[in-house]
């Protein structure tokens, strides 16, 4: 696997090796020591799998409490995914990366603890597995508008649209402060 750092440097794009012929392909979508030498010393306890049609937009979500990274691939379809630096003492606080990743790359986004995480689907319609350092915890999650203009995500939004939840709807804007 490849390990690149992004804008972020934190936030890491993993593409793995795939080997593939008429009959299909091979890949590891994970190796502890080499995401340990590259990303750090996390291990996981919780994997989920998500379904989305086009247009919808998720997130950005965080927990307060027993914050989660993740370990993000696209098995179907293609996002636009996004990870936002809410660290209070880093340097990027407040900081976006985002990277398309789609079931023909096969790439994988790691979004460690103590960032908020989104993702808008391009294709008709998205299915994303993604491997968690904490188990969800609802009662302490959050979620920071979408469109925070203190953010300035560039969602590459289909028709000026994104389908929302109530929750994504109704999240707050990102106070920083140093």
């Amino acid at each position: 696997m490849e390990f690149t750092p992004l804008e972020i440097p934190d936030v890491v794009l993993i593409t793995p090796k795939v080997f593939s012929d008429e009959r299909g392909f091979f890949m590891e979508t994970f190796r502890q020591n080499e995401f340990e030498q590259y990303c750090g010393p996390y291990s996981f306890v919780q994997e989920n799998h998500s379904r989305s049609k086009k247009g919808v937009l998720r997130g950005l979500h965080y927990q307060v409490k027993h914050p989660q990274g993740k370990l993000v691939r696209v098995t179907r379809g293609e996002v636009f995914d996004v990870a936002v630096d809410i660290r209070r003492d880093s340097p990027t606080l407040g900081k976006w990366v985002g990277v398309y990743l789609n079931e023909d790359s096969k790439q994988m986004m790691w979004v460690p603890p103590g960032f908020a995480h989104g993702f808008y689907v391009t294709s008709d319609e998205a299915e994303l597995q993604y491997r968690c350092t904490d188990y969800y915890a609802p009662e302490h999650e959050c979620c920071i508008r979408w469109d925070d203009p203190g953010i300035g995500v560039e969602w590459p939004l289909i028709n000026s649209d994104a389908q929302l939840s109530k929750k994504d709807r109704d999240g707050y804007l990102l106070q920083i402060t140093k």
